[in-house]
């Protein structure tokens, strides 16, 4: 109905003569009917314009307005700092922000809703799509899609990583990673590399320079634990104008727990697996003048055969040995546990005679698995720690190989 019945029967009430009495019944027909569509007493009608409760427009406008940087279509865009979001007029109940793979940006709507940003930076030389929804305070909706394109940088970097993915490593393994450029933003590179670990336990990392960045635990990975990295680095601005281009995720396995400690004094080697003795090994440690470093140290590196070459650590022409057997890498600098053949058996166990390596008995050419060297060798893994202690020399540095466990973990996390 439109209300013309209404002003109708009001002409007809005026009317003298004959017919009068019908007309005034229909217009008190049209009344009831009017009231009864309106809904009686209830206080909301419908006047045909659209308009209810109170005269307020049913399908007006959302008052909130999307504003969303960079503008739709935009090149060359950072990937740090130029994704914003923000409403005017109402608040942000949607933001949704995905590449064109659907690989989706986290992001925090601010506590009034008046703004949103991402928790993490862009990838590099990849559109991105984004729709963001606002209400205003009558609960009307008002929505913004865009797109954009980020820079294509020009200079790059990434990270080499230890331990591999799948691998299986003993409990002093920390997770490694060295970048190919030194690093100038340690925050935003550190904050891109997320090291988690089943059953969980708190790790952080620690640089060693501007270009190593090392993970790890307190105390040494329990047994069994499975670790997972995450490297987001595609995107991340490491150094001004050098961005990384490396986004990948690998994991590794704790093995059994193995720790061998040597005393370089005693000189022996007491080797405990899942804190049980297995063995105690006559060695070799490092002479007087050439004393092996104190310390935990971590196994790096396994060879059966290796030359090692004193002018490559210091010791000039002093040795040249083009086939040492069963040797497992402690240190950078060139610190390894060893077989040594050409040593008299009596003298593991009794003296100490390296250049600062710690030796076994051996065999020349590794061919025999009864040989304390062969044995050790076959019983370790890459991860495994051996602590030596007593030797008349310093603590080994913590960035000397993988050997951050001669950092208190109070100097680790600071």
């Amino acid at each position: 109905m439109n209300g013309q019945p209404i002003s109708g029967a009001s002409a007809g009430a005026g009317r003298r003569g004959r017919g009068g009495a019908r007309v005034s019944a229909l217009a008190l027909g049209a009344l009831l009917v009017l009231t009864a569509c309106g809904g009686g007493g209830s206080g909301k009608g419908d006047d045909g314009a659209g308009k209810k409760d109170g005269g307020k427009v049913e399908n007006a406008a959302s008052r909130a307005v999307v504003t969303i940087a960079p503008k739709d279509g935009a090149d060359a865009v950072a990937t740090s700092g130029a994704l914003k979001v923000t409403a005017a007029g109402g608040k942000l109940t949607t933001v949704a922000v995905q590449d064109d793979k659907g690989t989706r940006i986290d992001g925090r709507i601010s506590g009034d809703g008046a703004s949103w940003e991402p928790l993490q930076h862009l990838a590099g030389s990849t559109k991105y799509k984004v729709h963001a929804v606002a209400k205003d305070s009558d609960g009307r909706e008002s929505a913004k899609d865009t797109t954009f394109t980020t820079l294509v940088p020009q200079n790059t970097f990434i990270g080499h990583y230890t331990p591999e993915d799948g691998s299986t490593v003993g409990v002093g393994m920390p997770v490694s990673v060295s970048f190919t450029r030194g690093i100038t933003n340690p925050e935003a590179v550190e904050k891109a590399i997320k090291v988690t670990a089943e059953p969980s336990v708190p790790i952080e990392g620690h640089w060693f320079g501007n270009d190593r960045l090392d993970f790890r635990p307190e105390k040494y990975w329990a047994a069994g634990t499975k670790v997972t990295v995450k490297l987001n680095l595609d995107g991340v601005e490491g150094r001004p104008g050098v961005y990384g281009k490396q986004a990948k995720s690998f994991s590794f396995t704790i093995g059994r727990s193995q720790v061998s400690t040597v005393d370089a004094s005693a000189h022996t080697m007491r080797v405990v697996r899942d804190g049980k003795e297995i063995r105690n090994i006559p060695i070799t440690a490092g002479a007087p003048s050439t004393t092996t470093y104190n310390g935990q140290m971590v196994i790096s590196e396994k060879y059966k055969v290796t030359r090692m070459n004193g002018a490559t650590v210091g010791f000039g022409g002093e040795y040249d040995i083009k086939d040492v057997p069963h040797a497992m890498r402690l240190s950078t600098s060139g610190t390894f546990i060893h077989g040594n053949y050409w040593a008299s058996a009596g003298t593991f166990g009794s003296a100490n005679v390296s250049h600062g390596c710690v030796g076994l008995r051996d065999v020349r050419g590794a061919y025999d698995n009864g040989t304390p060297a062969a044995w050790l060798y076959n019983n370790s893994i890459i991860g495994d720690v051996v602590i030596v202690k007593n030797s008349k020399d310093k603590q080994i540095a913590p960035e000397n190989g993988l050997n951050g466990w001669n950092m208190p973990w109070s100097e680790w996390i600071a």
